[in-house]
């Protein structure tokens, strides 16, 4: 499946993509094909059937700057291609997309020692929109730059950061809530509890938090773009209103939510730096 960004060459100095034009143009259905196919950029400059064989093909991911040789059909000239890449200037291609390094909460902030009140209205306000989250980075993207422009900032970002924060909220959230919902379920429930329904229930929580946090690494992918209208969302033209959650990405701070109790991580392990009840 071709990605964001597909471009071809003829192994002479002439690269060929779709540019903002093209591509909105395809968006509107007044043209007829994929933006991010090498089949349909080359049909689109001429190089119709058979001939597409003629074209090399290439991806770039703009985040990442990862260049991807995709197929050598003539002269090798990936070099000057992926050196195409890495000087364009990529609002002329996708206007509303944000090219900028992507940042690793836990490794890439120095560990905040103090949630200020601040944070606290951030997460207030992260906390308001939260569940707006999922409809507006997945359709409304989706309607406004092509599946795979979202699909690759979100794949981008999402192999950063997304296992290793998983991993530490789990580290520091696992003797929180877990080691509290097992005290309260074994000794002060039924101390006959099954074992299967213990995990059933450890599990929920674990669920609960790992959705929050899926959340957050979700809102923080729309730091990425520049859109006037937010699905779902009554923000003001170009307003992004999940900017709360980039706010504290940006100081290194990731709330974790278990559908009682906040709980916000900081530094290389994510430890606990604050918790407190929902009513933040």
């Amino acid at each position: 499946m071709c990605m964001f960004f597909s471009l071809v060459s003829d192994g002479k100095g002439n690269i060929f993509y779709f540019g903002s034009k093209a591509r909105k143009q395809i968006l509107s259905g007044k043209l007829k094909y994929e933006t991010d196919s090498h089949t349909s950029i080359a049909d689109y400059f001429g190089y119709k059937g058979a001939d597409e064989d003629r074209l090399n093909k290439y991806e770039y991911n703009p985040l990442t700057r990862e260049f991807t040789v995709d197929q050598l059909n003539t002269k090798n000239d990936s070099r000057v291609v992926e050196e195409f890449c890495n000087k364009l200037d990529f609002s002329t291609v996708v206007p509303e997309l944000i090219c900028h390094p992507i940042v690793h909460p836990f490794r890439d902030v120095k560990p905040r020692k103090r949630i200020t009140k601040g944070d606290l209205l951030l997460l207030k306000e992260w906390d308001s929109v939260r569940d707006s989250v999922r409809n507006s980075v997945g359709d409304f993207v989706r309607d406004s730059v092509r599946d795979s422009v979202r699909d690759s900032v979100r794949n981008s970002v999402g192999d950063f950061v997304w296992r290793s924060v998983r991993d530490s909220v789990r580290s520091s959230v696992g003797s929180s809530v877990c080691s509290s919902v097992e005290d309260f379920v074994r000794n002060s429930v039924c101390s006959s509890i099954t074992d299967s329904v213990w995990r059933s229930i450890r599990d929920s929580v674990g669920i609960s938090v790992w959705s929050s946090v899926g959340d957050f690494i979700g809102a923080y992918i729309t730091s990425f773009f520049n859109l006037k209208k937010w699905k779902d969302i009554n923000n003001r033209p170009y307003e992004n209103p999940f900017q709360s959650s980039i706010d504290l990405w940006n100081k290194g701070i990731v709330p974790s939510f278990d559908g009682e109790t906040w709980r916000l991580h900081t530094g290389p392990d994510g430890k606990i730096i604050k918790e407190l009840e929902r009513r933040c």
